[in-house]
């Protein structure tokens, strides 16, 4: 995986205008965070998502475009405590 601040840089520029927090958690695994900055309204919230194959832009940028689409279809909050092996995509990250 790339460093936790480039990942945190190339996430907020792939969901303007809405505001986008990463932090890796202890276990190693990512806690994404897609919210309204004016009011805090949280739009995506993921607490344990895989790094495992976001190693580069391309998947990052892949990654944004899964999200993305779980906040169109009106997904509120994910959270999971693990990843689903053999499964591209968002939902086998969480």
């Amino acid at each position: 995986m790339i460093s936790i601040t480039e990942f945190n840089r190339i996430m907020a520029s792939g969901f303007l205008p809405l505001a986008c927090e990463c932090c890796l958690n202890s276990d190693g695994s990512l806690r994404i965070s897609v919210f309204e900055p004016a009011s805090g309204r949280v739009d995506l919230l993921l607490t344990r998502v895989s790094p495992e194959g976001l190693d580069s832009i391309r998947a990052i940028s892949n990654l944004i475009g899964e999200l993305r689409t779980e906040i169109k279809a009106g997904r509120r909050g994910f959270a999971a405590v693990g990843s689903v092996q053999g499964v591209r995509g968002a939902a086998g990250r969480i």
